[in-house]
């Protein structure tokens, strides 16, 4: 049978969208007439990713609950019943052989009324400290597919399959040269550059400590490549010259992984899973501004296994410029972080994760 019905769920940051854009083209790749629909959250990013990826999807009014009382958390239950019946509405209609969930808001209603009418859910949680809604649905769910040891914290020990995190394929084998790579950004392939990543939107502790570095950067010798996020582009354009290139987005970062020595990083589910395929020594700055602060907690996985150096935002004046030096004074230090970052890597996650949910195709 090549007609099935897959209905996948994931959304509120991309860190969610693109796994689940990742685990439908795969799905679509083995079975290609096979039917897909996304449900996300109305007003939320994934309602232009998904349809920009060629998929079909639906939103749900549904949203968070804030930690402080707002009229929004007043709402909560108004969006969580009409999503809950919107969800069962959908289920109805489209009955879907599986259901994956891949976390955010929307995931929540959508798996809990597929789980009722009896449709096998799979969840794929990104993170090393699982968020609340797959928390919330690890009970009902068959399979949970999870990138980090030690998840049975959060989920039942029997249901938890490692599987790593989707990620782009570009970056599976780096072919790239640096000399390519440097042309490409109109930098000096002869010098070490450092790439820094604050993610497509920026991250500001980031940005301003790089702006408060140049200078030591260039006494160091070394060039940078600043993607500062579209949100800060404005602010910190004028730094761009010969050794620094200042970018909002970095459209090609097969070359931008090509050309680091050293990456200055946020430490997201999805940055971390494509930093350890590239196998560089990578410097992690974790947002503290997230849900359950899973990004310290992600930084903190690879930190311990020395695969990763990991710096808190309240840390960096006093710290940040000893750090550095001492990694880029040490090839020893770069070439053990970067082998065992590479140790990590798991490249055929997304593969795996489908090969679970065919399991369930079969019973």
């Amino acid at each position: 049978m090549d007609r099935y019905r897959f209905i996948l769920s994931g959304g509120g940051t991309g860190g969610h969208i693109y796994p689940a854009i990742a685990i439908a083209n795969e799905l679509k790749k083995r079975h290609p007439n096979a039917e897909f629909l996304f449900v996300g959250a109305k007003d939320k990013m994934e309602m232009e990713k998904v349809p920009q990826a060629g998929y079909e999807i639906k939103g749900l009014w549904i949203s968070g609950i804030q930690r402080k009382l707002t009229l929004k958390n007043l709402m909560f239950p108004f969006k969580l019943i009409s999503s809950l019946l919107a969800a069962r509405k959908i289920v109805k209609q489209f009955q879907p052989h599986v259901a994956i969930g891949t976390g955010g808001f929307a995931s929540g209603p959508l798996l809990r009324m597929a789980e009722s009418y009896g449709v096998p859910c799979v969840l794929q949680e990104q993170n090393s400290f699982a968020g609340i809604t797959n928390k919330l649905l690890a009970g009902k769910a068959k399979k949970i597919c999870v990138a980090y040891d030690g998840m049975e914290r959060f989920f039942p020990k029997d249901k938890i399959v490692k599987t790593g995190n989707p990620i782009r394929m570009d970056l599976v084998d780096l072919k790239s040269t640096k000399d390519g790579a440097s042309a490409f950004f109109g930098l000096d392939a002869t010098k070490k550059t450092v790439l820094v990543l604050g993610g497509s939107l920026g991250a500001r502790r980031i940005n301003q400590l790089i702006e408060k570095e140049l200078g030591f950067f260039e006494k160091r010798g070394l060039q940078v490549l600043w993607q500062c996020g579209k949100l800060y582009y404005e602010e910190y354009k004028k730094y761009d010259s010969d050794t620094v290139k200042v970018l909002a987005f970095v459209n090609r970062m097969d070359l931008a992984y090509t050309l680091g020595d050293i990456i200055i990083s946020r430490a997201g589910a999805g940055s971390v899973s494509e930093l350890c395929l590239v196998g560089k020594p990578v410097i992690f700055i974790p947002s503290p501004n997230v849900a359950e602060d899973h990004q310290t907690q992600n930084a903190k996985a690879l930190a311990v296994k020395d695969a990763a150096i990991m710096l808190k935002e309240d840390e960096l004046d006093g710290t940040f410029e000893n750090t550095f030096s001492g990694l880029l004074d040490s090839e020893e230090m770069q070439q053990k972080l970067g082998t065992n970052i590479k140790k990590l890597a798991m490249p055929k996650a997304t593969e795996h994760i489908v090969d679970e949910i065919e399991k369930l195709l079969k019973k």
